[in-house]
């Protein structure tokens, strides 16, 4: 292992917040760009110290971050061949120390190195211990001699500690370990996370209505066990009052996960914490048997062909002797899950879609569904959980009880009830999303638990449907399959509206005469060499600005406080930013857009767009894949820059190919040599222009939705076709 800390072309990239294209520039254009220390030829390291050194004197950053100084100080106590997330254990370990027993650290932080190099361990080990037990210490892997690199990371972790506290401080140093893995691990997002928490109730009171769970005591939590708990996101949404169970296969996951439950654990809470995580396989080698958990969350590893089919033969976790099949490991999952659910618990899990539907488990979901175990099944949109392309299903099952004869399975699509939050993990509405599942559970729950009437179905939603209906020859439990298509909203009138509407906006394209400027042919005059945007940006005509990845964004709607964040794709679509950020519109912040702005994305060609004083794109911060162009309104037009990148020549020749994408390089874009004066008439026209293109595509956008209502209307006989002259539909 390297004995000072190395990066990589990419991080330095991500340090000076460039493109990896900008580092690679650097170094042919600058002798002093410091030489490789190591790696490969293809993908060399770099000194830390001397890339640092090298961009504070080039102006680039003014100093190094704390938090990448500790990543890269990880990054040097790592083993090659070991696992590349074991130095976070000994980082955590000292964070625990500063959490739970700051003053054992104090006495110690003044002692010369060669005292502390004996005595931090046994400190470490001794608040593991007493924290976590002796097989939670175990597992943690402690060193037994601290060496000065260790002891240089002790030091920055107390600093990053002091600034964020020692639970945010290792939550900030798992998610940069999870970007710089190779293989990313799948963790489930917090979001998706509080969500299965709350199905599960874990908050509420004792429920004396079942016998099963009458004896909790009023204001616990009970006991909620993750089988597959990775990093511990679904045990952390848990709340630090449950009695907390995990496994997990990896070992350092498991111990990761231990250590960032206990921060996220009250100092003062007794010890030892009520955790109990242990690492194996959970389907093979059970590390909980004969728990009967209050709750069971869990997102199982999916697709798996070996987890123990032929080992498993005669397992007591099958129903009826039902073994499932080799290529429905998902669904041996959620029979252990159930296995370890007390009678009147819940289950849930976090499932990819085809596991409602896949011909060779249909067995296994007749007797879910038969036992009345298995009570709803959630449709969710892409982008909530990993793999976020996929629209995973949410499983939620009730421990059987003796006597409890209800038959019904809620099947909710809240894919449909949120259309908009489809089209990745950012564009997720969570707050709606959340609010819509947890509501339509509790009230069918409810009713399932107290005898009450249950919810009324509500169309393209979610319906109540009896097991009779759902035990076929198939038991397809995909929510869209039973849900009958919604009536649109508003029914006839509000497509009356939709109509007059439509109508008013195609009265001005109808007209592109009076639309569109007039013009005539040019005749054939040699002009003056055209001028690119690089050229005028050195002249100070303009400002060129690349966002490169940009700002972090989050859904759109997290707070008030958030600033937009516009996309590329936002961008491309003509729509207002679908999304927001953390980070506030400060002096020292990200570049904001003004009025004037030219936005240009840098994948594709063809838009552009102007920034108009108080639009919709007017103060948002950048996210990836765009360019800012700021020009002197004196000097150019923003109207004629706009127009001209626009055109297809412009792009064309400014584009530079790959297989898939063409990538803008904007200061390569040429624009005719014109003065002001004729600047402000050709912007003019290009506005016109633009308006007509943008009134084109409401207009196009509107009538989608018109033709969509009036087919769905009809086809589900909520509307009835009336002769023209008699009346709206």
């Amino acid at each position: 292992m390297p004995d000072r800390p190395e990066v990589t072309a990419v991080e330095i990239a991500r340090l000076a917040g460039v493109g990896r294209a900008a580092v690679s520039n650097w170094r042919r254009r600058h002798p002093d760009f410091p030489q490789p220390a190591g790696g490969t030829d293809t993908s060399p390291t770099f000194r830390l110290d001397e890339v640092e050194r090298w961009l504070r004197g080039q102006g680039k950053i003014a100093e190094l971050p704390l938090l990448e100084r500790v990543r890269q100080q990880l990054e040097t106590l790592r083993d090659p061949d070991g696992h590349p997330a074991a130095p976070l254990l000994a980082g955590g370990a000292l964070l625990l120390q500063l959490h739970r027993d700051p003053a054992g650290w104090q006495a110690l932080r003044e002692e010369p190195d060669t005292r502390l190099a004996t005595a931090l361990p046994r400190l470490l080990q001794h608040t593991a211990q007493t924290a976590l037990g002796p097989d939670g210490a175990a597992l943690l892997a402690l060193p037994r001699l601290a060496g000065a690199t260790y002891l240089d990371l002790v030091r920055m972790l107390e600093r990053l500690a002091a600034e964020h506290g020692p639970a945010d401080a290792y939550e900030q140093l798992l998610a940069r370990h999870g970007e710089a893995a190779a293989r990313p691990s799948a963790a489930t997002p917090p979001e998706a996370a509080a969500l299965l928490a709350d199905l599960a109730d874990l908050a509420g009171p004792a429920d004396q209505s079942d016998p099963d769970g009458a004896d909790r005591p009023a204001g616990t939590l009970g006991t909620v066990l993750d089988p597959a708990c990775g990093l511990g996101a679904l045990l952390l949404a848990a709340g630090p009052g449950a009695d907390r169970r995990g496994q997990d296969l990896d070992p350092v996951h498991t111990a990761l996960a231990l250590l960032r439950l206990a921060l996220h654990t009250p100092p003062d809470a007794p010890a030892p914490l009520a955790l109990d995580l242990r690492p194996g396989d959970s389907l093979r080698a059970d590390a909980h048997p004969g728990l009967a958990a209050d709750a069971v969350l869990c997102q199982p590893p999916y697709n798996e062909r070996d987890w123990g089919h032929d080992e498993l033969q005669y397992d007591s976790r099958w129903p009826g002797g039902l073994v499932p099949p080799r290529g429905e490991s998902e669904l041996a999952w959620v029979l252990h899950c159930l296995a370890h659910t007390r009678p009147g618990g819940l289950a849930a899990l976090l499932l990819p879609p085809t596991v409602a539907s896949r011909r060779a488990g249909r067995r296994i979901r007749a007797e879910l569904v038969r036992s009345g175990a298995l009570r709803a099944v959630v449709a969710l949109p892409a982008g909530t959980a990993p793999p976020y392309g996929v629209p995973l299903h949410l499983w939620l099952l009730r421990g059987p009880r003796p006597g409890d004869d209800f038959r019904r399975v809620l099947l909710l699509d809240a894919a449909a009830a949120h259309p908009a939050a489809e089209g990745g993990r950012d564009r997720v509405d969570w707050p709606a999303l959340h609010r819509t599942v947890l509501d339509t559970w509790q009230a069918f729950d409810t009713a399932a638990r107290s005898g009450a009437p249950l919810p009324a179905d509500r169309p393209g939603v979610h319906r109540a449907v009896p097991a009779l209906d759902l035990l076929d020859d198939e038991t397809d439990l995909s929510p869209a399959r039973h849900l009958p298509a919604a009536a649109p909203d508003g029914g006839a009138a509000a497509l009356h509206h939709l109509q007059s509407r439509l109508a008013e906006l195609l009265a001005g394209p109808a007209d592109p005469v009076s639309a569109l400027p007039a013009v005539a042919d040019t005749p054939s005059v040699a002009g003056p060499s055209p001028v690119t945007v690089g050229e005028l940006a050195r002249a100070g005509a303009l400002e060129v600005h690349s966002s490169g990845q940009g700002v972090l964004p989050g859904p759109a709607g997290d707070g008030p406080s958030g600033l937009p964040v516009l996309t590329d794709q936002d961008l491309l679509a003509g729509t207002a930013p679908t999304a927001t950020t953390a980070v506030t519109a400060a002096a020292d912040g990200p570049l904001t857009t003004r009025p004037g702005d030219v936005l240009v994305p840098a994948l594709g060609g063809g838009t552009a767009r102007v920034v108009q004083t108080g639009g919709p794109l007017d103060g948002v911060a950048l996210g990836p894949r765009l360019h800012l162009l700021r020009p002197d309104p004196a000097q150019l037009d923003p109207d004629f820059l706009a127009g001209v990148l626009r055109a297809t020549g412009s792009a064309r020749r400014a584009s530079s190919y790959a297989s898939t994408t063409t990538r803008l390089d904007v200061r390569r874009v040429e624009l005719p040599r014109v003065p002001p004066e004729r600047q402000r008439v050709l912007g003019a026209a290009f506005r016109r222009i633009a308006e007509f293109e943008a009134a084109l595509d409401r207009a196009a956008a509107l009538g989608r939705s018109l033709a969509q209502g009036l087919t769905d209307g009809l086809a589900t006989g909520g509307l009835t076709e009336q002769q023209h002259g008699a009346g709206p539909v």
